[in-house]
Parts: C-alpha cells; structure tokens; sequence
C-alpha cells in the first residue's frame, strides 16, 4: 500500500508543482480563450499519456526513443517559455506565452503520467481478482499519493498567483529556477539515451554526472520542492510581519468597517492556504525520506529448516511442509557456498519448490506476506501457484521427487547452482 503511494509522489510531485506555478503565471484576469488552450493541450497530455500506456503494454513500442522526443519537445517549450515569462507584462499577455505555456504544460503531463496509467497492473498478482482485498489496499495507497500531490499542487497554485500579484520579478525567478531544476533531470535522460545509441560520443566525465543524476532523480524532486516551499513561506513572513506592525493587508485604508473584514477574511484564507501548501510539500517530502526507508527496510529471512541427508541426497517429510507456508532449506556445497532453496504446498497433489534466488534480483531472497510470496529485493508479490515456473522474478525452478512420504532434492541439481549465491 505505501510502496504505491510513494511511486506515485516521486513520479508525479514535480509535475505538479510546475503545473501550478506555470498556471499561476498567467496575468489576472486571464483571458478566456487562452485559459482554455491551456485546458486543452493538458487535456491533449493526459489523452496522449493514455495512449503511450496502452501501446507500452501492447506493443514493442520503443519507449526510450518517445520519451526522448517528449523530453526534447519539454526542454524547448520550456526555454520558450521562460524567454516569454522574462519580456514583461505584454508578452505573458501574448498568444505566444499562452501557446508555449499550453506545450509545456502538455508535454510534462505526456512524460510523467504513462507510468501512473500503468500502475494498476502491478497492484495484483498473476490470476488474482482485481477485487481482491490485495487490489483495493494498493489502490488505495496510490489514490492516497495522488491526493497529496492534488492538494499540494492546489495550495501552490494559491500561493504562487498571491506571489505573482504582489512581488512578479521575485514569482518569475523561482518559476525559472524550478523549470531550471526539472529540465536539468529531463536533459540527463535525453543525453542518456542519445549516449547509450552512440548518437553522442561517449564522454567519460559527462557519462560520470549523467549516471549520477539518473541514479538519483529523488533529488531535483527536492529541489523542485523547496523552491515551491518559497512561495508559501514568503506569503507567510510578510503576513506576519504585517500583523506585527498592525497593517491590513492590501493597498490603501479600507472605505469602511466591513471592507476591512472582508480584507481580514481574505488574509486569514490564504495564511490557512499557504500553511496548508507547507503541510502537504513538507507531508511529500517526508513520503519520499522518512515513510520510504521505513518501507524499504531489510525484512529478515526465516531460519533454514533441518532435513536429512542420504547419500547424494536431501530427505525432507511431507509432515514437515505440508502446512501451506513457505519453508527454507540450506545446503554448503563442495566450496562451502551455501544454496538455499524454499518449498511451498501449491494444492493437495502439487509442491512450489525453487531457489531462494531468481533471475533478476539475484539471491536476496523471498518471505512470505499473507498468501504471497515476496522477493526481498523488489518488493514484487507471487501467487504460490506460480512458485516452481519460470518467469518474472519467480524463485528458479528446482527439480525434485517425492518417494515413500518424503520429498527428495539431488544435490548435484544444488551443487549446479551455487554460482547464484556467490
């Protein structure tokens, strides 16, 4: 539940973010028509992110190379828009601004959302019921994540329009410098993939701070962030400092006694708004920190169980694995490696047996979380059905035999695969 929460925040905040601040950059009153090309183009995003999503789950579509050109069409609607945003009132009136603003807009909602559309795939396991009580708690977890980042990017859009009217030069530069941060991460990963294709010589220093953001996208979700946390936090020290002083806040002395409520009404709203965006940016962050290492922490294994040896072989009774839950074996092989492999009761007339390591995360192992089996590593969920077949992050198969009441385990087929646990 919380793992889907958290990819959601991570994959979904700094989009947000922009949103909100690039909506907030419109002049006051904005004019209808532009309001609604903006409207459009996300809408265009969101339909298009539909599509990528489906064509990503039903075709070979290259996804690196789409990524990259919705990256590259990002980064020049953003450059666009910020030589727009720096030309003064007229040009942010323009239908210029209103047009670039709407391409960016779009083209960050076509990069960000594919992978949320395809989230729900991920929340059950192989054959399982999508109304499943597994379905409903990590659709709940993701809905969870969505609505921090919906509320957070609410309240920033408030603080962000507040900010725009009372200070414009100090809005436009922390908009530059949050699209500044955010096409910084987005150049990386065109450059990236451009390197990977040989389009782009192969630099070894360049190569070392690509990876280096690649590998740690968490931190221009940060960035991008505190920067947002400015507009509250601005709003909130001149506020306070008026309040000090005894001043309302607005321009001039209010004609009368109830313009002057109306005036403290409006002032107590957005100091409520701007506490509220410092709440959920503050709330984002610890997800991505604190609640994200808590939920990745290490699980234990269980002990390995004992059992016979004979010969060239391991003799484990039925009695001992027959109860439906996940049992872990140990072997040394010749160089004293030692192979663990786990056995699990599928059905009546059917066993799980594989070992404690598959293909693709190599041999951190599995445990067992209500009636699935999990691999330590990645956190992906098995139906035990499943358990004894190739595929996916499943445990690899092990061969076995069942004799006179005992399941059996050659300790050639063991000694074959001590290479995994090396």
């Amino acid at each position: 539940m919380i793992r889907y929460g958290i990819v959601v925040i991570q994959n979904s905040l700094i989009t947000a973010i922009l949103l909100a601040m690039i909506q907030a950059a419109f002049p006051y009153p904005a004019d209808p028509g532009r309001k609604k090309c903006f409207v459009l183009c996300r809408a265009a995003g969101i339909l298009g992110a539909a599509v990528f999503a489906v064509l990503r789950r039903t075709t070979a579509i290259n996804r690196g190379m789409v990524n990259t050109w919705v990256l590259c069409a990002a980064i020049t609607a953003g450059l666009v828009f910020m030589v727009l945003l720096w030309r003064g009132k007229g040009a942010s009136r323009s239908v210029g601004f209103s047009l670039a603003s709407a391409a960016l807009a779009g083209t960050l909602l076509l990069y960000a959302l594919p992978p949320l559309f395809l989230l729900p795939s991920d929340f059950v396991m192989a054959g399982q019921s999508v109304f499943s009580t597994e379905f409903l708690v990590n659709l709940t977890g993701a809905l969870g994540g969505l609505l921090v980042v919906f509320l957070a990017g609410l309240m920033v859009f408030h603080a962000g329009t507040q900010t725009a009217r009372a200070a414009g030069t100090g809005f436009r530069i922390l908009l530059s410098a949050a699209l500044a941060v955010n096409m910084a991460n987005q150049a990386a990963g065109v450059i990236q993939f451009l390197m990977a294709r040989r389009i782009l010589p192969l630099h070894r220093g360049l190569f070392k701070v690509i990876m280096l953001a690649v590998n740690n996208p968490r931190f221009f979700v940060f960035a991008g962030t505190g920067i947002a946390a400015l507009l509250p936090l601005g709003l909130l020290a001149g506020d306070f400092s008026r309040r000090r002083s005894g001043a309302l806040a607005g321009n001039g002395v209010p004609p009368n006694p109830a313009a002057a409520r109306k005036r403290k009404a409006l002032a107590r709203r957005n100091r409520r708004r701007n506490a509220a965006a410092l709440v959920f940016l503050g709330l984002s962050v610890f997800t991505l920190t604190g609640l994200k290492t808590w939920n990745e922490r290490a699980v234990a294994l269980s002990p390995a169980e004992p059992f016979t040896l004979a010969g060239e072989e391991i003799i484990i009774p039925v009695t001992q694995i027959e109860d439906g839950h996940l049992h872990r074996f140990a072997w040394n092989a010749q160089d004293n490696t030692e192979v663990r492999f786990i056995v699990v009761k599928k059905s009546a007339s059917a066993w799980g047996v594989g070992l404690d390591a598959c293909d693709i995360c190599g041999s951190t192992g599995y445990y067992e979380r209500r009636d699935g089996i999990v691999c330590r590593l990645c956190d992906v969920v098995m139906n035990k059905s499943t358990i004894g077949f190739k595929g996916g992050c499943n445990p690899v198969p092990l061969a076995y035999t069942v004799r006179d009441g005992a399941m059996v385990v050659r300790l050639e087929d063991l000694e074959r695969e001590k290479g995994r646990f090396q």
